[in-house]
């Protein structure tokens, strides 16, 4: 098999699979495989407040039971933090990076207040700091986050989602990319992750279209190899919100011990890609020459009652 490229599944533990993390995990696989690539598996498990004890090993569970697999060993996030303390290291050698004391209501205080749904944007409080502030700020017992500093946009070109122009430093600002807990921030993270497991596609929600650019930042700091980003459209509810306990019960726990077989699962996901003329039992080696990112439709992907009637679950 040719490993040119190199895709990913990124499970992180915060919670239980759902149908929704299923449709993005099949794509990833799919475009992978369907390209002769190989498949690299990583835990996201370093945002230890929220990880919900068994969660990784059901993560597991669940790929396998769709159908999914992978290259090598997976790649535990909490193993790695040598690597991401030698990655903040680079940025603060070159001060690509400043020490930020301010807090959430801080920032929400003095940011001007956004659209509904937008993010805050940092105002740039502690952006006058360089990195030999953090001593002072350590001798006085001060908290702090590192802060990487946003400069010109970085468009991108989305392999679903087509050209990207984001202007972080007006749609969030400076970013975190070191909490004050001592832990690397999700943006630092992924990026030494991917860089160091050679991933050469990410392939994940479009929820995350805004990461993207500062991912690119950081790829660029950090002097590693981008991979290109392809950003599925996501499965929502009936009512157009994404996929909640709201909804139903939509775990790949409750699905398998409700008897659901996973060839129904993947035949509803296919169908609504755009593979399958209609939603029918098929393993996902099977779709491998019907695959195309192209017949994605662009719109979130509602799933009802109905559907998860049609293969064979009743909430």
């Amino acid at each position: 098999m040719s490993t040119a490229l190199t895709g990913r599944l990124a499970p992180s533990p915060t919670g239980a699979q759902h149908v929704g993390n299923a449709r993005t995990y099949l794509v990833a696989w799919l475009s992978a495989r369907a390209q002769g690539g190989a498949v690299k598996l990583r835990i996201e498990d370093i945002d230890s407040p929220r990880i919900k004890p068994g969660a990784a090993e059901q993560a597991i569970t669940d790929l396998r039971w769709l159908g999914l697999d992978w290259d090598g060993e997976p790649v535990i996030q909490t193993t790695r933090l040598p690597h991401y303390e030698a990655a903040l290291e680079v940025l603060r050698r070159n001060e690509l990076v400043y020490p930020c004391t301010c807090t959430r209501s801080d920032i929400s205080s003095a940011a001007s207040a956004p659209h509904a749904g937008e993010e805050v944007t940092y105002p740039g409080t502690c952006s006058h700091r360089c990195v030999a502030d953090a001593m002072k700020l350590l001798a006085e017992g001060k908290p702090f986050a590192w802060r990487f500093r946003v400069t010109e946009s970085v468009p991108f070109t989305d392999l679903c989602a087509g050209e990207q122009h984001i202007d972080v430093k007006h749609a969030g600002g400076d970013f975190v990319v070191w909490k004050n807990t001592g832990t690397p921030a999700y943006q630092l993270a992924v990026v030494v992750d991917d860089a160091a497991m050679g991933i050469t596609e990410v392939v994940r929600g479009d929820d995350l279209i805004p990461s993207t650019p500062r991912q690119l930042f950081l790829y660029r700091a950090l002097g590693l190899s981008e991979p290109r980003f392809a950003h599925v459209p996501l499965v929502v509810g009936e009512d157009g919100r994404r996929l909640a306990k709201r909804h139903g019960d939509t775990r790949l726990a409750a699905l398998r011990d409700a008897g659901v077989k996973p060839e129904s699962l993947v035949g509803l996901l296919a169908w609504s890609c755009g593979w399958l003329a209609r939603p029918e039992p098929i393993t996902p080696r099977e779709l491998l020459p019907r695959f195309r990112l192209e017949s994605i439709p662009a719109k979130p992907f509602a799933l009802t009652a109905e559907l998860l009637r049609v293969i064979g679950y009743f909430a």
